[in-house]
């Protein structure tokens, strides 16, 4: 059994051990903000924060989970607020098809936490993994500088 806390809940899972976060996360609980994309860790579509870091939930397998903290883009804002990277995405018009966003916003949540302040190449870093297939790059970057900037 693995006691673990997802977006504030705990919760405990009982099944395989082997099943990939994504799938307990979009088929058990029915948080669907998180995105399948490639299922090899390789797009970055299904980043979520495990104790605060960035991770892949199609690699992450449910029984390395006990007694983490998972917090998805279902929770992000708080108090039925957006979180500062939300509205700046919104305001830079970022995303055009969508799909990869959310893991998108996840990773850069993670850079912002590190690098409050971070520079161009700090953010092509720390984004380097996750693709948009519609070529959204310029506006991610301008958005998560106007979020750094909120924050400061």
């Amino acid at each position: 059994m693995v006691r673990l806390t997802v977006n504030g809940k705990a919760l405990t899972y009982d099944d395989d051990a082997d099943m990939p976060l994504l799938w307990y996360l979009r088929d058990d609980l029915r948080l669907t903000g998180t995105r399948f994309g490639c299922g090899a860790g390789l797009c970055g579509a299904c980043t979520v924060h495990v104790n605060g870091q960035a991770v892949r939930s199609c690699q992450t397998r449910m029984g390395s989970l006990e007694a983490k903290t998972v917090l998805t883009i279902d929770a992000l804002g708080e108090g039925g607020t957006l979180h500062p990277l939300q509205r700046a995405w919104i305001t830079h018009n970022v995303p055009q098809c969508g799909y990869c966003q959310s893991g998108q916003i996840m990773a850069a949540v993670a850079l912002l936490k590190t690098t409050p302040n971070p520079t161009d190449a700090d953010i092509d870093r720390a984004m380097a993994g996750n693709i948009c297939r519609c070529g959204t790059y310029q506006r991610i970057r301008a958005a998560i500088k106007t979020a750094a900037k909120e924050r400061a």
